[in-house]
């Protein structure tokens, strides 16, 4: 546990992930960065799913994209804990 962490905040069961948007993603969603609470056994799947469902635009967002969890890239598969630093990648273009 972290030292600042407050457990009793968190409903029984749930973690908190730090989402982070980039480019193309916090542009389209007018942030940067977003707590979402999540239940343990969560994956990067399913918070996207959770994203897209909860904020506006967030249907926009690709259903599997690029991911990275404390700044390691995952797939989509990957199963998060509280305190996860979860960053969506948009497309990267260049020559």
């Amino acid at each position: 546990m972290r030292p600042n962490d407050d457990c009793s905040t968190r409903p029984p069961g749930a973690i908190t992930v730090r989402c982070r948007f980039f480019a193309a993603f916090a542009e389209l969603l007018g942030r940067e960065t977003l707590d979402l609470e999540l239940p343990e056994s969560a994956t990067v799947a399913d918070a996207v799913h959770q994203l897209r469902a909860q904020l506006d635009q967030g249907e926009r967002l690709p259903t599997n994209p690029m991911a990275a969890v404390n700044r390691e890239h995952v797939a989509a598969e990957r199963q998060l804990v509280h305190g996860d630093e979860l960053a969506l990648l948009p497309p990267l273009a260049g020559g």
